[in-house]
């Protein structure tokens, strides 16, 4: 009898596959959080320490001093993270109810790195005014409003409105979390082509909330803005352009020094960095061996990059940074926020600050070992559960210098 050989899955297989596994553990556990409580209710006396008569004392207590609610609840070591479900992942606007997975799944992160709880909330509604009214109406039961996949141009309003006018940390993970990471990873990286980040020519391609956030912080942290050049779907943003918003049109004024026009080829010749936020398959190896000597291509679309990993590679490209979890150098914004709020909290800081962000992206690059480095390690890996502790301290320290 002839054996029958199993023949290699394919890769739509394989993902039809693990969605399957994904679906049956969510369907299991319904869900990935649960609430438990931190006190023993088995005794009458135990009953009136944590409810009536007890508590009256703390509400008191917090009434007289609403700081106190930082220490004497839950207030103090929770995170609220909230989504409108407009922009989810690669899967766009697909509502509250479906966007209630991914925010469990952060609450999850939340604990599992950094020891905090969060509450994931979903909003039925995705008009701005609304949703600043629902946020700043919950926002006393909360240390930190982590907002998440809120589509632009709404999320910079929201998340600017919000900082202004709560006196917690709030942060647009989307925006901010993406851009620590970058920006630790692109230290790491220009350390290994031994260029300085105030010299590097940057190309991005995409001009969301994630690209703003990170082209803002890179300038922060050294980076000449004239010498960024963004793109968007109608190709490299520039003054002359009238057709974009005014977070674009903020883009064109600060970048783009020598006025280039045109497409993604434009763009990239003699460029020394590629950071990639938009879609999969538009950059090509010609491309890439058009940049300057020892570029450095972070690809970070996803679940298809802008160019593959093993094609990038095959390029003259120094340094290949990544979205996917199953190849080296994964942007992931798991190295940031968990710490971040930590650190926060842990301060008791009223907002999250630039100096804040640009410690976190510090302690990130130093978490990899130089050994690490000379192999082309620019991140530490995403299941260290040693960075949110660094990243914290990093982030506490910061907030307390001010």
């Amino acid at each position: 009898m002839t054996k029958k050989v199993a023949l290699p899955k394919s890769r739509k297989e394989k993902k039809k596959n693990f969605a399957a596994l994904s679906i049956a553990m969510h369907k299991k556990h319904q869900g990935k959080i649960q609430t438990t409580s931190l006190v023993p209710l088995r005794t009458i006396h135990d009953l009136s320490l944590a409810y009536t008569p007890g508590v009256a004392a703390v509400c008191t207590k917090i009434a007289n001093d609403k700081k106190q609610a930082m220490d004497l609840t839950m207030k103090g070591r929770t995170i609220a993270v909230i989504s409108d479900g407009s922009a989810v992942l690669g899967l766009g606007n697909i509502g509250p109810e479906a966007a209630l997975p991914v925010m469990e799944g952060k609450a999850a992160l939340f604990k599992e790195f950094a020891g905090l709880d969060s509450i994931p909330i979903v909003l039925d509604t995705q008009d701005t005014e609304e949703i600043i009214k629902i946020v700043k109406a919950i926002a006393p039961g909360f240390g930190g409003i982590n907002l998440e996949d809120i589509s632009a141009p709404r999320c910079f309003e929201i998340e600017r409105r919000l900082i202004k006018e709560l006196d917690i940390p709030v942060m647009h993970d989307d925006q901010h979390g993406t851009a620590i990471v970058v920006l630790a990873g692109l230290k790491n990286a220009l350390k290994i082509v031994k260029k300085n980040i105030k010299d590097v020519h940057i190309v991005f391609n995409g001009a969301g909330a994630a690209a703003t956030a990170t082209i803002d912080l890179l300038i922060r942290a050294g980076a000449t803005a004239k010498n960024i050049v963004a793109l968007d779907t109608k190709g490299i943003i520039h003054t002359i352009r009238e057709d974009l918003n005014i977070e674009k049109r903020g883009l064109a004024e600060l970048t783009n020094g020598r006025g280039i026009s045109g497409g993604i080829e434009v763009a990239m010749k003699d460029s020394d960095v590629f950071i990639g936020m938009s879609k999969g398959g538009i950059l090509n190896a010609k491309m890439v061996n058009s940049m300057a000597d020892q570029p450095i291509v972070f690809a970070l679309a996803n679940p298809d990059p802008e160019i593959t990993y093993d094609d990038a590679k095959k390029t003259k490209a120094a340094v290949v940074g990544t979205g996917r979890s199953d190849y080296p150098n994964q942007i992931n914004n798991v190295l940031a926020f968990p710490g971040i709020f930590k650190g926060a909290l842990a301060a008791k800081a009223t907002k999250i600050t630039p100096e804040m962000k640009i410690a976190a992206a510090d302690a990130i690059a130093n978490c990899v070992k130089k050994g690490d480095l000379l192999k082309g390690i620019i991140v530490p890996p995403a299941l260290d559960r040693n960075v949110a502790t660094i990243v914290a301290r990093a982030v506490a320290k910061a907030a307390k210098s001010k």
